[in-house]
């Protein structure tokens, strides 16, 4: 699978300046919002702020993957995000998350949806990749990276 079929340069954010879930949230769905118009930014971030009060998308190890179904898309949009000092989103493991993956997917093609989770979770087990992801010198190299995979 090649992730830069559904994230492009200009949704990564190298150093996220969030500090709470909330806020890391919001500025995930940012560039999403300014490449696509058409969605709205405050049903974006209530779809995902449900699905994270049904139970955390921080699956540990320092990553977390936020994600949701909007019905305006046609296709799954992806952002990524880092945060050098990490920031608790409520993982499994209580501990601080570093890497982010914001997905959100069409209401309909839930297959191509968990696809695309699954592989992103199996990625982010491999150590290598994540130390790689933290240690990047900015979005152009997070960039290379993900298309790289």
């Amino acid at each position: 699978m090649n992730l830069a079929q559904y994230i492009n340069i200009d949704h990564i954010l190298a150093d996220l300046s969030a500090r709470t879930k909330t806020q890391v949230l919001a500025e995930l769905i940012e560039p999403l919002i300014i490449s696509h118009s058409f969605l709205d930014r405050d049903k974006v971030f209530g779809v995902l702020k449900t699905r994270e009060d049904l139970g955390t998308t921080g699956i540990g190890d320092g990553v977390a993957i936020p994600h949701g179904k909007i019905e305006e898309l046609d296709e799954v949009l992806i952002a990524a995000g880092r945060s050098r000092e990490g920031l608790d989103f409520s993982a499994l493991d209580h501990k601080p998350a570093h890497i982010f993956f914001l997905v959100l997917a069409p209401e309909k093609g839930a297959g191509k949806h968990l696809k695309i989770l699954a592989y992103i979770s199996r990625l982010l087990q491999d150590q290598s990749f994540k130390e790689s992801f933290m240690n990047a010198q900015g979005r152009d190299e997070i960039w290379d990276l993900i298309t790289r995979t």
